[in-house]
């Protein structure tokens, strides 16, 4: 016999909580099938963590430009501490504070591995090693996320390389430090780690630019920021192979055409996969190891009935918490029988990189727009150049822009690049969103002195 519910939901991350929780809210019952912690990646392995780790040298950077603070700045970061934090921040990898919230909203946990067997039905492999069936009256929700990738590359398996679980989880700084991979995770990590006190830390990136998916001038910035702290910036080779000198040895990175590179540690971060192997898919008619398409409302396509979801990383859509949130509610909205459909997730992105100076993007780049055909203004300011960025401290840059699509005058894509700009962000957001003109976004005023200031000499540059 199996046990009845409205909705299941397999994956107990911030979109699988998110999506569990609206349905509750509406009046559902919900069961939520988790094999590791409730709060999933981002809550113990991922954002939070690495986050926690970034602030202190984020800190103390912003200090150091700011005369009058910056002579009361005397040590380094206390590492030992920044970890303690990071252990306070996950709970000690502890879920009770996530059961609590479930519980608050009637929802039953699961522990195990939950897998699709047929339609609107879950068998969960419990933790004891018995099995529990679950059948839903309504739909099935799909939040498994996403797993490190780890290329094919020989000798790589046998270094025993680090993904963002181990260094976030870390107990201790490796002195040297490879990171393999010039996306967000692996920049960010880099930086944390030289901050926090690692004393030689190498990027190898096989492209020829870091934030190869982000502006040309973004990567420049940051690879000219990691350089001036010391970190050693390699790009446009291509690891060839890897060993360990003895069990606890150095890792030994071989780069094409010989070069090679040690560290104590190798951090492998060059992007993850859909978590979609052993979840059932098969028993549905769908392939395993792939992403879930989903239509705008994020039902399974190739599954009849309109039954199966998948938000968050599985689908492949966005991969970002914020957008597995945003999926999860839109979702949560469709199986409560109202009306909602994702508008966001092909041309309103937003993202960040937490690195120092930050990347803060949403929408199309340049390059992204042109390919669709779009006419298109790009306008740019310097961050530097209004009084905001004075009042933040010395020696504050970036660079702002906008990519304007001529044919409506509205904005499709920004970047701001510099330190702390994250909050700016979601003003950009917004424009992109609601397709604001131009010629009426000109009239949202931009307090004085903020570096938010920027957007009227954007616009001003565009000729508003």
């Amino acid at each position: 016999m199996a046990d009845d519910f409205d909705l299941i939901v397999i994956g107990g991350g911030p979109a699988g909580e998110n999506a569990a929780g609206r349905c509750a809210d509406g009046g559902l019952a919900v069961a939520l099938v988790e094999r590791e912690l409730v709060g999933g990646e981002c809550s113990y392995w991922g954002c939070i963590p690495s986050k926690t780790l970034i602030r202190p040298g984020d800190v103390l950077a912003a200090a150091r430009r700011v005369p009058g603070a910056a002579e009361a700045v005397t040590g380094s970061v206390d590492a030992d501490a920044a970890l303690a934090q990071r252990d306070y921040m996950t709970s000690d990898w502890n879920d009770a504070g996530q059961q609590a919230w479930l519980d608050g909203k009637g929802i039953e946990l699961v522990r195990g591995a939950g897998a699709l067997t047929g339609e609107r039905a879950v068998e969960v492999a419990l933790r004891d090693g018995s099995a529990r069936r679950l059948r839903a009256r309504r739909a099935v929700v799909l939040a498994t996320g996403t797993t490190p990738l780890v290329p094919p590359v020989p000798g790589l398996d046998e270094v025993r390389p680090w993904d963002n679980r181990s260094a976030t989880a870390a107990k201790e700084l490796p002195r040297r430090l490879l990171v393999l991979g010039g996306g967000a995770a692996g920049l960010e990590l880099a930086q944390a780690f030289g901050r926090l006190g690692s004393e030689q830390v190498t990027m190898i990136e096989g492209g020829d630019r870091l934030l190869a998916r982000e502006e040309p001038f973004a990567g420049e910035e940051v690879r000219a920021a990691l350089e001036a702290e010391g970190v050693t910036v390699v790009t446009g080779a291509r690891l060839v192979a890897a060993r360990r000198d003895g069990d606890d040895g150095p890792v030994v990175a071989t780069l094409e055409g010989g070069r090679e590179l040690v560290g104590d540690e190798l951090l492998v971060a060059v992007g993850r996969r859909p978590a979609t192997v052993g979840i059932g898919l098969e028993a549905v008619g769908l392939e395993p190891g792939r992403p879930v398409a989903v239509d705008e409302r994020l039902r399974a396509v190739g599954v009849d009935g309109g039954w199966l979801y998948a938000v968050g990383d599985c689908n492949g859509r966005a991969p970002f918490t914020h957008m597995g949130k945003y999926h999860a509610r839109i979702a949560g909205d469709v199986i409560l029988g109202k009306d909602a459909a994702d508008l966001a997730s092909q041309d309103a992105v937003p993202r960040v990189v937490f690195t120092d100076p930050q990347v803060c993007a949403v929408g199309l780049t340049e390059a992204e727009a042109r390919d669709r055909g779009m006419e298109v203004t790009v306008v740019r300011y310097a961050v530097g150049d209004v009084p905001g960025a004075y009042v933040e401290g010395n020696g504050v840059g970036g660079t702002s822009q906008l990519v304007v699509d001529d044919a409506r005058r509205v904005v499709v894509g920004a970047t701001f690049t510099g330190p702390g700009l994250q909050e700016l962000l979601h003003s950009a957001t917004v424009a992109v969103v609601a397709e604001v003109p131009v010629d009426r976004l000109w009239h949202a005023v931009p307090s004085f002195p903020t570096v938010s200031e920027v957007w009227l000499h954007l616009l001003e540059a565009y000729g508003c």
